[in-house]
């Protein structure tokens, strides 16, 4: 098996790049935010984090490519470098400190690109979590200062905790049914949103989440960590990893009933 420990030491030493340029700028007045053509926000802090890590990259990683959400694909080959500077953009621009720098690494092999490293840091709330194959996920301050990551072990919906982000995107692909016939049938439900919820997962604190809408770079570093921890992650029409266009995430124990629910 292939050895990331360099790759995920690199990992950490983007995202403690990346945080502390992002919270340079959280709450400052004087932010500037633009909308883009697909209608949501972008800040200068999203840029220049994207920016940052490109730069960290080039120098590290040469040979490497990169896809970033701002600033798009670079190079190509068979490692690819995932970034979204801030997923929680408009937690970000409103003051909420519910937002992280995803950092994933995805590897080229015989079943296709699948993530191999993954790191999740949301400096305003004091977290990072991370992961690498065959090395397991951790949450802590450093490598050398972590607990390691395992999923919940709840078995039967009528007692899991389920989070999402919000309604309109299932609305928007006529799903609203299923989700909340889901929604009923939870023990507990609560729209925490982005990252945390994978997060959340993978720390066995939630034990199912699901989007509807989402790109690569918002699911490649919470898939390898959700998979390092026990759990699994998979599209909502089951084919495993995050190359499709939706998400759906647990502890292994409850997904095929969750995609029951969901499955378009």
């Amino acid at each position: 098996m292939p050895d990331y420990h360099d790759d995920l030491r690199l990992a950490q030493v983007l995202a403690d790049t990346a945080d502390a340029a992002t919270m340079e700028r959280f709450k400052a007045l004087d932010l500037k935010v633009e909308t883009k053509p697909d209608m949501t926000p972008v800040s200068e802090a999203d840029k220049a984090a994207e920016e940052l890590i490109r730069s960290s990259l080039q120098r590290a990683r040469p040979r490497d490519a990169v896809l970033g959400e701002e600033f798009g694909v670079e190079g190509s080959g068979p490692r690819r470098w995932v970034v979204d500077p801030i997923d929680g953009t408009k937690n970000y621009v409103r003051g909420v400190p519910v937002w992280a720098t995803l950092i994933a690494l995805m590897e080229r092999g015989p079943g296709g690109d699948r993530p191999v490293v993954g790191v999740v840091s949301a400096p305003a709330l004091g977290r990072r979590w991370w992961a690498a194959e065959g090395l397991g996920a951790y949450t802590g301050r450093s490598l050398s200062s972590a607990t390691r990551l395992r999923v919940s072990q709840v078995g039967r919906l009528a007692d899991a905790s389920f989070a999402y982000s919000s309604l309109s995107g299932w609305e928007e692909r006529g799903m609203l049914g299923g989700f909340l016939e889901l929604t009923r049938d939870c023990w507990r439900t609560r729209g925490y949103g982005d990252f945390w919820p994978y997060m959340m997962v993978a720390e066995g604190s939630v034990d199912i989440c699901a989007e509807p809408e989402l790109s690569l770079w918002d699911m490649a570093a919470n898939a390898v960590i959700v998979q390092e921890a026990g759990g699994r992650f998979t599209g909502l029409d089951g084919v495993p990893g995050p190359l499709g266009a939706d998400a759906a995430a647990s502890n292994g124990l409850l997904h095929d009933e969750l995609l029951r629910y969901l499955a378009p």
